[in-house]
C-alpha cells in the first residue's frame, strides 16, 4: 500500500478552521482575523467552524469537536483543515472519530503541531493519509525563515513533489509575541545563532526513510494503543524503513527520557533508520540535559539522532509531511532535509 496525498490546494478551495482541542479567548481574536486574512490572501475560501471558544481548555464538548472535524474531513469541499493551534487533551478525540471511514473518504490536508499530533499522527499511521506537521494558524502571519517553507507552500505541491528545506542558523530563545498587544506581528525575534547536532557521534549522516513523528508529550499516551501502530505502518506502507523526528514543548528532561524510554518500550522506533529531534526551550534537570535525555533513551537504536532541528515549538518552524519519503544530510558543511509526496 503507498501513501495517500490530499490534492493539492488551488485558489477558490476552502479551508476549514476548527479547534480539535484548545480555542481561542476574546483577547486574541484580533490575532486570528489577520491568520485568517492571510488565507484568504491566497485565495482561499475560509469556513470556521463552531468549535472555536477559547474560554476553557477545550473548545467544546469531545463530541462537538470530534463531529466538526469529522465533518470537515469528510466534505469534499474542504480542501485544508488547520487549527488555531494546539492545546492539552485532544486525545479525548480518538475513540469518536471513525476511522474505517476517515480510510475510505478522499484525503484532506490536516495542518498543526503540538497537541495537533495527537490526531494527525494517527491519521497518517490509521489511514495511510499524509498530514502536515506544520505551521498552525496563528502563526501563519510570520514571515518564513530562509531556507524553510510554510504550510501554504506544502498543501499547494501536487503528489510526486520533492522540496528541500535548509536550517537557516537562527532560532528564538527566550518568550513569545504578545498577540493581544500586536495582533498583526510578522516578524520572528530570532535573537540567537545555532545549526542542528549531532548526539550519536560524530561524522556525516545520510538517512532515508518514510517520515512519521511528531511532539513527544502528547505522543507518548498513545504509545502502545492501537492508535500509534508504528510497526503495522512500517510493514504495510515503509519497507523502506522510517526517518522519524520528535519535539518537546516544555518537559523537564527527566520526563522527557521517561516518555521516549516507554516510547521506545513500546515499539514506537522500531524500523528508524534515523531520529530527528526537534530544538526545545524545556528546561534541562539537576543532572540531565535535554540533549543527554534523547540520547540516555534512544542512543541504544544505533541509529543518527539529530538534534535541534526546526520542527519543534522554537521558531522558525520546518514544516514536516507525515508520510512522505525523507531524507536527512548533516555535514560539517551543509544540513538539510528533503521530502518527496509519493
Amino acid at each position: 500500500m503507498t501513501v495517500r496525498y490530499p490534492s493539492p490546494l488551488r485558489p477558490g478551495d476552502r479551508v476549514g478552521v476548527t479547534s480539535p482541542s484548545s480555542g481561542v479567548p476574546e483577547a486574541l481574536r484580533a490575532r486570528l482575523e489577520v491568520a485568517l486574512g492571510d488565507v484568504r490572501a491566497r485565495g482561499y475560501e475560509v469556513v470556521v467552524g463552531r468549535c472555536m471558544d477559547g474560554s476553557g481548555h477545550v473548545s467544546a464538548s469531545a463530541a462537538e469537536r470530534a463531529d466538526e472535524l469529522m465533518s470537515m474531513l469528510t466534505d469534499p469541499t474542504v480542501k485544508a483543515i488547520v487549527p488555531p493551534w494546539g492545546g492539552e487533551t485532544a486525545i479525548d478525540l480518538m475513540p469518536l472519530l471513525d476511522w474505517n471511514r476517515l480510510r475510505d473518504v478522499e484525503p484532506t490536508w490536516v495542518v498543526g503541531y503540538s497537541d495537533m499530533s495527537t490526531l494527525i499522527t494517527p491519521l497518517t499511521l490509521l489511514t495511510g493519509t499524509a498530514t502536515l506537521h506544520g505551521n498552525n494558524l496563528m502563526d501563519t502571519p510570520y514571515r518564513v525563515a530562509e531556507g524553510l517553507l510554510s504550510w501554504f507552500d506544502i498543501v499547494a505541491a501536487p503528489p510526486g513533489r520533492s522540496f528541500t528545506q535548509t536550517p537557516p542558523g537562527r532560532h528564538r530563545t527566550v518568550g513569545f509575541d504578545d498577540f493581544a498587544k500586536f495582533p498583526d506581528v510578522r516578524e520572528y525575534t530570532l535573537d540567537a545563532e545555532g545549526g542542528w547536532t549531532r548526539l550519536d557521534g560524530v561524522g556525516d549522516v545520510e538517512a532515508e526513510g518514510r517520515l512519521i513523528g511528531g511532539c513527544v508529550e502528547t505522543l507518548c499516551n498513545l504509545a502502545g494503543t492501537p492508535y500509534l501502530d508504528v510497526a503495522a505502518f512500517t510493514r504495510d506502507r515503509a519497507p523502506e524503513g522510517l526517518l522519524m523526528y520528535v519535539e518537546v514543548c516544555d518537559s523537564d528532561a527527566f520526563t522527557v527520557c521517561r516518555h521516549l524510554h516507554g516510547m521506545k518500550l513500546a515499539g514506537f522506533f522500531e524500523g528508524a533508520n534515523a531520529v530527528l529531534v526537534g530544538r526545545t526551550g524545556a528546561p534541562d534537570s539537576p543532572s540531565l540535559t535535554q540533549h543527554e535525555a534523547v540520547l540516555d533513551a534512544l542512543g541504544s537504536l544505533g541509529v543518527p539522532i539529530i538534534a535541534d532541528v526546526e520542527c519543534g515549538h522554537v521558531p522558525p518552524y520546518m514544516p514536516i509531511v507525515n508520510g512522505a519519503y525523507g531524507r536527512v544530510v548533516h555535514t560539517a558543511g551543509r544540513s538539510a532535509l528533503t521530502q518527496t509526496l509519493w
